[in-house]
């Protein structure tokens, strides 16, 4: 059968799209053309925090049942109009010295990615250029610890951050998980952003060692909650705010208000794209405040 394809102009940008009717999330029927329209309408509040980013894209072109591949390169047949940035990736699995990495910054750009089946958006805690103006950590729980106990020590990171003066901004994972998302000053290398982290988590582990771990070995995890620091590793990215997730349901990284994290009755599988669509209609960005410079975090003397 032919693959449909047709042609459209997005700002003035031509890009030709394909197979909208295939179906990229069988057990809810959600459609490529569905992702697409989601990814459209979130662009005004999903782009500012793309922008200037590097994007790995997790492509299912088969849907979420289907073989995946990550890509952080620009693929062949990539737009002349499409903007790429040639960075270092220390560390590469494939030997290379650097990687021209696609830049997510209109919405012509999004709609290529997600045609080409990019369900999953991940950026690094920086900007092309810059040291880190984000500090994430992930609040990962050990079955049979789940969301609601990572809610409680959401709480509690809060408030320590908060004796520091930096601002924590909640959000779901869109698995089983959530993250904090602070926004630094952009004045400080990833090392000292990182250890940062590592101390608060560290000392939060210490104060409730039965509920929470800072330690990576998933010997230690059951029943705790692990607050992942390293997030903040200049080679790490996270998961966008607003991207969708490959679960059994188009669920989205979805923005909190501390009042649904107090409450513990957050359930991920219902934050949905229309959720999160229709959030957006009620709340406006809720992660506005990470595009503003925070504070310098206090470092080791």
């Amino acid at each position: 059968m032919a693959r449909e394809r047709f042609v459209v102009q997005i700002e003035g940008r031509d890009l030709e799209l394909s197979n909208l009717d295939k179906v990229m999330y069988p057990r809810a029927g959600f459609t490529k053309g569905e992702v697409i329209d989601y990814y459209t309408r979130l662009a005004p509040v999903l782009l500012p925090h793309l922008r200037d980013r590097a994007v790995t894209r997790i492509r299912y072109p088969n849907g979420v049942e289907g073989a995946h591949f990550f890509e952080k390169n620009a693929p062949g047949g990539t737009p002349d109009w499409v903007r790429l940035e040639t960075l270092p990736v220390p560390g590469s699995t494939k030997s290379r010295e650097t990687i021209d990495f696609v830049v997510v910054d209109e919405l012509a750009t999004l709609v290529w990615v997600a045609n080409l089946a990019a369900l999953e958006l991940h950026t690094p805690q920086w900007r092309i250029g810059c040291d880190p103006d984000l500090m994430v950590v992930d609040l990962d729980p050990g079955a049979p610890a789940g969301l609601k106990e990572c809610c409680a020590v959401a709480v509690l990171m809060r408030d320590r951050l908060a004796a520091d003066g930096v601002s924590a901004y909640p959000k779901t994972s869109g698995k089983k998980g959530m993250q904090l998302c602070c926004p630094v000053s952009g004045t400080q290398d990833s090392e000292t952003v990182s250890g940062y982290a590592k101390k608060v988590a560290e000392e939060l582990s210490a104060q409730v060692p039965r509920s929470i771990t800072a330690k990576m070995a998933k010997a230690v995890r059951p029943g705790k909650v692990f607050i992942d620091w390293s997030q903040n590793n200049a080679a790490k990215t996270t998961v966008t705010p607003y991207s969708l997730r490959a679960q059994p349901t188009p669920t989205a990284s979805t923005p909190l208000t501390w009042d649904e994290v107090g409450s513990g009755a957050v359930v991920p599988a219902e934050l949905t794209a229309p959720v999160a669509l229709a959030r957006v209609e009620e709340y406006g960005d809720l992660l506005s405040g990470l595009l503003t410079a925070g504070p310098r975090v206090p470092a080791e003397p």
